[in-house]
């Protein structure tokens, strides 16, 4: 093996991914505090408004702080709650977790998805009130209106949820990076990040190549 490979490898193992977790926070605090710990202690750099490890530009809005971490982030964790989230600028507006995960699939960086089962159900349940007509959310037929639950806030969680799935893509043969986990207590939503991200190494060799890549070059630069 040459001397640059050998630096390449060094570097790449040396290298601290940076994984945004995207959701919203009111009521599942103790759950994200879990996946933040195991996460850093597999060695990635966690970025997530609830610890405060997010970077915060004080000079603009909340919503543009979180979508300058998506285009900063290397790898996306994505969970996708019954409660719809905040960051709402207007009533019908997309909140920022909503933004976060369409900013993501258009940089194509590798992302994974977790969906509470409430939000399954949902969409099973409500799939027969379906306005079939309406192709770019899920909405109800004419004159039936949805009241927020607890099984679901909002219509547009719907929405994240088959955005995560790719139905945005007609052929289901064409669509990639479109697996989202159901869960259905905290442990099950554990079991599916570590199961996915303690292969930490292997993680940086498949998806990483760029980031090592650019760590290498600046470590030969400082010799």
């Amino acid at each position: 093996m040459s001397a640059k490979k050998r630096t390449e490898r060094k570097v790449l193992v040396a290298a601290k991914p940076k994984v945004l977790v995207s959701s919203s926070v009111y009521g599942q605090e103790n759950l994200l505090e879990a996946i933040y710990a195991d996460l850093d202690a597999y060695g990635y750099e966690v970025l997530m408004s609830h610890r405060g490890t997010l970077p915060v530009d004080p000079q603009v809005s909340a919503m543009d702080s979180c979508l300058k971490a998506v285009e900063e982030c290397d790898l996306f964790l994505g969970i996708i709650f019954p409660r719809y989230g905040s960051g709402k600028e207007k009533k019908n507006d997309l909140s920022i977790t909503h933004r976060e995960a369409i900013r993501a699939i258009e940089r194509g960086i590798p992302r994974w998805f977790l969906v509470h089962e409430h939000v399954a159900l949902a969409r099973q349940l409500l799939d027969q009130y379906r306005d079939t007509a309406v192709m770019d959310r899920f909405a109800l037929k004419a004159g039936m209106t949805y009241a927020p639950t607890t099984l679901l806030s909002d219509l547009k969680v719907i929405d994240l949820y088959e955005l995560a799935m790719r139905h945005d893509i007609t052929e289901v043969g064409d669509r990639t990076g479109n697996w989202v986990q159901p869960y259905a207590e905290g442990e099950d939503a554990r079991l599916f990040v570590n199961a996915q991200f303690r292969r930490y190494r292997e993680v940086l060799q498949k998806h990483l190549p760029k980031l090592a890549s650019e760590e290498v070059k600046k470590r030969l630069k400082k010799k």
